[in-house]
C-alpha cells in the first residue's frame, strides 16, 4: 500500500524504462512512472498521482544524470509523444528496442533460447517520416497546427516536428498560414463547428513528389482556388491536392469521400527498385529508407528459390509481393482494403510484373480457400496490423506446410503471443531482427523467421 500524498517530494533512483519510454522508480516495491527519467538517474520526484498499484511522478531535479541522456531536448516532443524517447542517445535507443523484444519473448512466449539480434539502426534518425497527419485547432484565438498532448485533445502548437521530412514541415506551416489568411475555421471538437480537421502531407522519399490532403467536415471550402494556387506556386513538387470529407465526430481520420482538387490522385515513389503509386488512404511505410532495409531483411530470411510459390498476406499496395516477384515463380497477395488492391494491381503493371495476383479479402478466409484450390506456398510473408494474426489465419497458414513463414511485426507483444500459436502448429521461431523504423519513438518493428 502506498503512503504518499500529492506533491510530496522524494529522492529516488530510476531503475527501468516502460515499453513506452517512461522511467520506473520504486519505493518499497511501489512503482512510480516518471516522464523524462532514465535508468541509473537519481532524481527528486514530485508525486503527481497515486493509485492502488502504481503512481505517477514528475522530475523536480536531477541529482545524478545518465550518460545516455541527450541534453537540451524539447519537452514538447516528450509531452505529445511525437518523439517520446528523444532524450535518449541513439545507440541507447537501439538497445532499448532490442531489450523490449527480448522482454516480451521471455515473458509472453517463455522464450529465452532465441537470440534477438542487435536493432538495425539508421544514420538518418530525424527528418525521416514521409507522411504527416496534423490536426488543426484554434489555440488562444489563433489557428494552429501541432500535436495533441498525450492522452488528451489539447493541441500543442508545433512548428518543427523533428522526425518529419523538413519539406513536409514547411508545407504544413504554409498551409496553416493560408488558412489564417483566408480565415478558414478549424474544427472545434466540443461545439462540432469549423471546417478543417487535419492536414495530411505525403512526400515521396526518392521522387520528392508531394500530396496535400485537406480533411474537412463538409465539401465546400471558401476560396479553395486561391489556396491551391498559392500552395502549388510555393511548392512546385506538389503534384496532388486532395480533399477528404469526414462528417463524423468520432476519432476516425478519414470519411468515405475523396475529391481531387489539383493534379492526380496519387504520388509515385520507389522502393527496392520498383515504382509505387501511393494514394491518399493507402498504407505505405512512413520511413522509406528503413522500410527498404526491413523488406530486404525479410527477403534474406526467406531464402527464396526460383520455383517458389509465395503468399503475401496483408499485401497492402504490394510492397513485399512486388519486391520478391523477380526471385520466384508466382506470388499471391491478399488484402482487405479494396483501394489498396487496385493500387497493387496498378503497381504490378507499372513495373511490368506479370507473376503476381492480388485478391480482396480477409487473409484467414482467403488462405483457407487457396488451400482448397490446391495452391501450395513454399514461403508465406505476413505483415499484420498491431493486433497481430488471427488464430484462424495461423491454422490455415501452417496447414499449407510452407517451408518458411516470415513474420514482420509492428507490435512485439502480439508477435510474442503468436509465437506460441505457431509452435502449437509445428513451426519453430528461428531468428528475430528488430528494425528501427521509428527513431526517437518507443515503437519497434521486427522481422522474424519461422520454419516447419
Amino acid at each position: 500500500m502506498n503512503n504518499f500524498n500529492k506533491n510530496d517530494i522524494v529522492e529516488v533512483e530510476v531503475i527501468d524504462l516502460t515499453h513506452e519510454g517512461a522511467g520506473v522508480a520504486k519505493i518499497d516495491n511501489y512503482p512510480f512512472f516518471v516522464e523524462n527519467a532514465l535508468p541509473g538517474e537519481v532524481i527528486k520526484m514530485r508525486v503527481m498521482k497515486t493509485g492502488k498499484n502504481f503512481g505517477y511522478g514528475k522530475v523536480e531535479e536531477y541529482v545524478k544524470e545518465s550518460d545516455d541522456r541527450v541534453g537540451d531536448v524539447n519537452s514538447q516532443y516528450l509531452r505529445t509523444g511525437i518523439a517520446d524517447i528523444s532524450h535518449l542517445t541513439y545507440p541507447a535507443q537501439l538497445d532499448f528496442k532490442k531489450k523490449q523484444v527480448e522482454t516480451v519473448l521471455s515473458k509472453v512466449a517463455k522464450k529465452n533460447d532465441i537470440t534477438v539480434m542487435d536493432t538495425l539502426g539508421t544514420e538518418n534518425n530525424t527528418g525521416y517520416r514521409n507522411k504527416a497527419q496534423i490536426p488543426v485547432r484554434r489555440v488562444n484565438g489563433q489557428t494552429e497546427t501541432g500535436f495533441f498532448r498525450k492522452n488528451s485533445h489539447d493541441l500543442v502548437p508545433v512548428e518543427d516536428f523533428l522526425i518529419q521530412d523538413k519539406e513536409i514541415d514547411q508545407v504544413v506551416l504554409y498551409t496553416r498560414d493560408l488558412l489564417r489568411r483566408f480565415d478558414i475555421k478549424p474544427y472545434h471538437e466540443i461545439n462540432k463547428t469549423g471546417l478543417i480537421r487535419n492536414i495530411m502531407v505525403r512526400r515521396g522519399h526518392h521522387s520528392g513528389e508531394i500530396m496535400v490532403t485537406l480533411i474537412t467536415t463538409k465539401k465546400k471550402i471558401f476560396r479553395i482556388d486561391q489556396i491551391v494556387e498559392a500552395l502549388t506556386e510555393k511548392f512546385p513538387n506538389i503534384v496532388s491536392i486532395m480533399q477528404n470529407v469526414n462528417e463524423s465526430h468520432g476519432n476516425a481520420l478519414f470519411g468515405p469521400d475523396w475529391f481531387v482538387l489539383y493534379g492526380k490522385e496519387y504520388i509515385e515513389d520507389q522502393m527496392l527498385g520498383n515504382t509505387y503509386q501511393i494514394s491518399g488512404p493507402s498504407f505505405y511505410q512512413v520511413n522509406t529508407e528503413m522500410a527498404e532495409k526491413l523488406y530486404q531483411k525479410a527477403i534474406d530470411f526467406a531464402d527464396l528459390k526460383e520455383d517458389d510459390v509465395v503468399i503475401d498476406a496483408y499485401s497492402g499496395i504490394g510492397s513485399i509481393a512486388l519486391s520478391v516477384a523477380d526471385k520466384v515463380k508466382k506470388v499471391y497477395g491478399v488484402e482487405t482494403v479494396e483501394s489498396a488492391v487496385i493500387n497493387a494491381g496498378k503497381n504490378a503493371e507499372l513495373n511490368d510484373i506479370k507473376n503476381v495476383d492480388f485478391t480482396v479479402g480477409k487473409a484467414e478466409t482467403t488462405m483457407a480457400r487457396w488451400l482448397e484450390e490446391g495452391i501450395e506456398p513454399d514461403v508465406i510473408f505476413v505483415d499484420p496490423p498491431r493486433k497481430g494474426l488471427d488464430e484462424e489465419f495461423i491454422k490455415s497458414a501452417t496447414k499449407t506446410g510452407a517451408r518458411s513463414i516470415v513474420y514482420v511485426s509492428c507490435n512485439p507483444s502480439t508477435f510474442a503471443r503468436d509465437v506460441l500459436r505457431f509452435e502449437e502448429e509445428g513451426y519453430k521461431l528461428q531468428k528475430v531482427q528488430p528494425v528501427d523504423l521509428f527513431p526517437q519513438t518507443h515503437h519497434v518493428e521486427l522481422v522474424s523467421l519461422f520454419t516447419k
